[in-house]
């Protein structure tokens, strides 16, 4: 590289439409010059753009010249500010050939309106949060937002259905922003009580957004407890000014304009009229939104002062399916610890967690990261099975945690330990659903025993080792479609084994994941045919190639040959080999056969499924256009 940098620089003036720059100037050969270290191999004319060279004799001198450092993997030089330089002891004039200066910087980006916000990374977009008392439609807002039926939605004056924070991607127009529900805000309530976390919960993650949508319901007029609502928000975020919303004004006339007034005194301006569940006022919400957002956007843009930076650096590829953003399912039965694994996991209070059983109902779904990975969790309500007496949300919730189990990846099952010493026994009956109906959907499965901080001490000594070595053999044998279920024991009020269970969440994903070459499969099926003992060669099955056909959960297709199928006891074998060799452990494993169709030397198909028809073979008449079954 050194030798290449001291060459002289000189052009070639035949070319058409170049330009040319000559500096002169009589040098010594003797000076030395560095050349900067590139992690290419090539000369310092295969750096300059446009496929031009330079060359000629040594150069003595590059006071003006900038030689920067290595960016990306290239060594730029900045010719820009050459002094004028002749560079040869006869007196040779040196050219510069269509050389433009590179190294520059880059300018800064600078955003202006219209910003297309379907563009933006989902991290950057502004945050609006749907406050209110209860029962005025939040969540039927924000599933209209989000365009799905996410939130529970339910007529209950006396009760709360929603008591988590929501999160989703709201979708108004060519607007995107993150949106959350919220439950119901009552002031006058005590700490202690369900309403008053939730309402304190709420005044926590409004400190972390940027706008808010207060919601009054048209048909009871501006209730005393919007007053007491619009005073609470002043207090906990004096930065938010809320977009005042009328609900359900899909039938009122001429009182409408009425409560409009009647709305000003909340002092947050003028009223929008809006109808979450037909839809009507969205254009009106629309353009009250969209030019406070933009404002934000251009200025969330220009501070981050590069457009690098709102694009997303990790193109993940079709092909690494263990790269995918992984969804996590934490189901179980009531007051097993559920909403306090996932805020151990996040490291915060995200979702409402107490004494009382049955305190989740939505299905809350939570993104974070975890070493670089995307993992989106789902906290959902205690699992029980639906009867005529659940009516009403508990039924809600019902459905709704069954709908998570189905969307997973991995279903993680937990356990309590305190019923496991009481029961004398690992698994309910209701668990014992839950984890089969997450294999049968072919879901991964991770196994946490919850609260064995409650086994602490010396008198619960033996009984602690008891459960974590009779727990997973008792697993293993009430659900014996998975070998090698990864069991893991915990304290999510600690926050005790956190990592533990990330790590087998990971490890069980991965392995959901995989996939095996066919060459490597039917070497492995060579070895595993060949250890096996069966009564006589009649018996043992003809299976010509074995390959696999699809990942998530791996599913393989046996091909045999003949009209011996592959026995249950076959299937089984296979099965537990394939976890035993490959490490498939806690991830159910799908075996299809497929018949091959021997051709004999008359040239009739023998066997498989043509063998299987029981009438006489068709015969196949060509012509010209097309081929005709006869």
């Amino acid at each position: 590289m050194s030798q290449s940098l001291i060459r002289a620089i000189s052009s070639r003036k035949n070319q058409l439409g170049s330009r040319f720059f000559s500096y002169s100037r009589h040098f010594h050969s003797q000076w030395p010059i560095t050349a900067p270290r590139c992690s290419t191999h090539s000369s310092l004319g295969n750096i300059v753009t446009g496929s031009r060279r330079f060359s000629g004799n040594l150069i003595p001198e590059l006071s003006h010249t900038r030689l920067f450092q290595q960016r990306n993997g290239f060594c730029s030089v900045s010719l820009n500010e050459v002094a004028d330089s002749n560079l040869g002891p006869e007196g040779e004039t040196i050219d510069i050939e269509d050389v433009e200066p590179l190294g520059k910087k880059k300018p800064m980006v600078v955003y202006k309106k219209p910003i297309d916000f379907t563009k933006i990374d989902a991290k950057l977009l502004p945050t609006v949060m749907i406050i209110g008392r209860p029962n005025v439609g939040k969540s039927a807002l924000y599933n209209r937002l989000i365009r799905r039926r996410e939130a529970l939605v339910y007529n209950t004056p006396d009760d709360h259905v929603t008591r988590d924070i929501r999160e989703g991607i709201a979708k108004l127009g060519d607007l995107r922003f993150n949106v959350l529900d919220s439950a119901g805000i009552e002031t006058e309530v005590s700490s202690g009580t369900i309403l008053g976390r939730t309402t304190s919960m709420t005044a926590n993650v409004l400190a972390r957004t940027q706008f808010a949508v207060l919601i009054i319901d048209v048909r009871a007029g501006l209730h005393p407890l919007d007053l007491e609502v619009g005073k609470w928000l002043r207090k906990h975020a004096p930065q938010i000014k809320p977009i005042v919303v009328m609900n359900k004004s899909e039938s009122i006339g001429e009182s409408l304009a009425e409560v409009a007034s009647e709305a000003l005194a909340l002092g947050f301006g003028e009223p929008t009229a809006i109808s979450a569940e037909t839809g009507l006022g969205m254009t009106a919400l629309y353009e009250v939104l969209h030019p406070l957002l933009e404002d934000y956007m251009v200025q969330t843009l220009n501070d981050r002062c590069s457009q690098d930076d709102i694009t997303s650096d990790e193109n993940i590829s079709d092909e690494d399916e263990s790269k995918l953003p992984l969804q996590l399912a934490i189901v179980g039965r009531p007051n097993v610890g559920k909403s306090t694994l996932l805020n151990a996991l996040l490291e915060e209070e995200r979702v409402l967690v107490g004494p009382e059983a049955g305190l989740t109902r939505d299905a809350v779904r939570v993104q974070f990261e975890f070493q670089g990975r995307t993992v989106y969790m789902v906290d959902t309500a205690g699992w029980l099975e639906r009867t005529e007496r659940d009516k009403g949300p508990a039924s809600l919730s019902i459905m709704q945690s069954r709908k998570s189990l189905m969307r997973a990846h991995i279903v993680a099952l937990v356990l309590d330990a305190e019923e496991i010493i009481k029961g004398q026994r690992s698994m309910t009956h209701s668990e014992v659903v839950i984890a089969r109906r997450a294999v049968e959907e072919g879901r991964g499965l991770v196994i946490i025993v919850n609260k064995m901080d409650c086994l602490r001490g010396k008198q619960n000594s033996e009984m602690y080792k008891k459960i974590k070595e009779a727990v997973p053999i008792e697993v293993q044998t009430v659900i014996p479609q998975i070998t090698g279920i990864p069991v893991v024991f915990i304290s999510a009020l600690e926050g005790r084994g956190r990592l533990q269970v990330m790590n087998e969440v990971i490890g069980t994903y991965t392995r959901w994941c995989s996939r095996l070459s066919t060459g490597r499969l039917n070497r492995w099926l060579i070895k595993v045919m060949s250890r096996h003992s069966w009564k006589d060669s009649a018996s043992q099955p003809k299976i010509k190639f074995f390959t696999q056909v699809k990942a998530r959960p791996p599913t393989f297709v046996a091909f045999l040959t003949g009209r011996t199928q592959l026995l249950e006891s076959d299937i089984r074998f296979l099965t537990k080999s394939l976890k035993d060799d490959f490490d498939l452990g806690g991830t159910p494993i799908r075996i299809i056969q497929r018949s091959v169709l021997r051709t004999s030397p008359s040239g009739k198909s023998s066997g498989g499924n043509a063998s299987r028809t029981g009438g006489p073979a068709r015969q196949r008449t060509t012509s010209d256009k097309r081929t005709v079954s006869v």
